[in-house]
């Protein structure tokens, strides 16, 4: 391999020369004095961005600083699991019904371990600031300090009064609005003299103090009352007793199903052969009511079913089940917070002392609205039991103007 041969070219043999002048005359300045090198221009001082600490993960649900927290108590497992999904699912249907988008409903299981108290616990420490349920009597009263020391009020779906007051608030059908007004209805058509056949229980008690009280407020009489119990031959032995005095109606205070099985016992007597039957709200709660013949003729309170059809059509529709006829509970109780959500900011506390304004709500049920004791008034009406259906006699004012 032939090495290669470099040949200086002239200029740049004139070039290194004069670098090489100048490197002497550099280091004759150096040696004569002090050097002195001017100072380069300092670059713009330049701002740092803050560094921003990460968020911390903390348990519970995501923060949501834009729609209101909303907690649904309800049973999800146990043998009231199918009430509490059938709750569920009124919420949900309610929510896509108004297309709110300002509300975060999330479900806790009163059924779990540690009950209805540890679900309103975890509830609260979530952040959510508004409770609907729970279910059960029993469970509100777990709830309600548990909440009252939170300032969340409870929007319940029981029907027993003695657990509202003091943040918690009763939705549910209470037996001594329905019984007053049936009684009401039944004095005004030409009635005087009444009966009961109550069930024993809280329930039962609480009927009968509610028959004694309107009926008297209505100028009426009781002549004849009467429990029993599921034991055999109760019913039978009561109805025997109530026989023996001169009513022109009857007030029996159980489920659709022991009135049933009452009728034909009443029926056999002097007063029974003529009288009319008159129930309650818990009537209202079986869909084949109007099928049942022996019933034929029965007046009954209850919550106006105007739009209920409509909306049972619907939840089929999209659940593939019947709902439970008080899951309308859980629907209104969306659309009560929704109105009311136009005046409560996220994160604030909810502003319980709307609920108490005069005018009410309305919903799937008719109109209602909270008394100072936080138990909801309904208007009411009265259905007949009529040739396999059920037909309205007295229908539910549409509000509470005026009153």
């Amino acid at each position: 391999m032939a090495d290669a041969r470099v040949s200086a070219q002239p200029g740049l043999w004139n070039m290194l020369r004069a670098a090489a002048v100048g490197a002497t005359l550099f280091l004759a300045a150096c040696a004569s004095g002090p050097r002195i090198v001017p100072e380069a221009e300092r670059p713009a001082p330049t701002t740092r961005p803050t560094p921003v600490a990460p968020r911390p993960i903390q348990p519970g649900l995501p923060q949501d600083v834009e729609r209101h927290r909303i907690a649904l108590l309800v049973p999800l497992s146990g043998a009231n699991a199918g009430v509490g999904r059938s709750l569920q699912n009124a919420t949900q249907l309610a929510v896509l019904d108004t297309r709110s988008d300002a509300m975060r409903i999330t479900t806790y299981d009163t059924a779990a371990p540690g009950g209805a108290a540890a679900a309103a616990q975890q509830a609260i420490s979530d952040g959510n600031r508004l409770i609907l349920g729970p279910l059960l009597a029993e469970e509100a009263r777990e709830v309600a300090p548990i909440a009252r020391r939170a300032r969340v009020p409870v929007l319940s779906f029981s029907n027993d009064a003695s657990v509202a007051g003091n943040g918690t608030y009763i939705l549910g059908y209470v037996p001594a609005q329905s019984i007053e007004r049936v009684v009401n209805y039944a004095t005004r058509s030409g009635i005087k003299d009444f009966a009961g056949l109550i069930p024993s229980g809280l329930y039962g008690e609480r009927a009968s103090t509610a028959m004694l009280r309107a009926v008297e407020d209505a100028g009426g009489r009781v002549l004849a009352m009467e429990t029993y119990d599921g034991r055999p031959g109760s019913m039978t032995s009561a109805v025997a007793k109530i026989g023996r005095s001169p009513f022109q109606a009857i007030l029996i205070a159980g489920s659709a199903d022991g009135a049933v099985t009452a009728v034909p016992l009443i029926r056999r007597s002097a007063s029974g052969k003529a009288a009319r039957l008159l129930g309650t709200e818990l009537w209202n709660t079986d869909s084949a009511i109007g099928s049942k013949a022996a019933l034929n003729g029965a007046w009954f309170a209850s919550v106006p079913d105007n739009y209920y059809r409509q909306y049972a059509s619907k939840y089929r529709a999209r659940f593939s089940a019947a709902p439970y006829r008080l899951s309308t509970l859980g629907y209104d109780a969306v659309l009560l917070t929704v109105r009311i959500a136009r005046d409560w900011r996220p994160g604030d506390e909810f502003p319980a002392a709307r609920l108490t304004e005069r005018e009410g709500f309305a919903g799937l049920d008719g109109a209602f609205r909270f008394g100072r004791d936080g138990v909801a008034e309904r208007a009411l009406e009265v259905q007949e039991i009529r040739g396999g259906t059920t037909a309205t006699v007295s229908p539910a004012p549409p509000n509470f103007k005026g009153n």
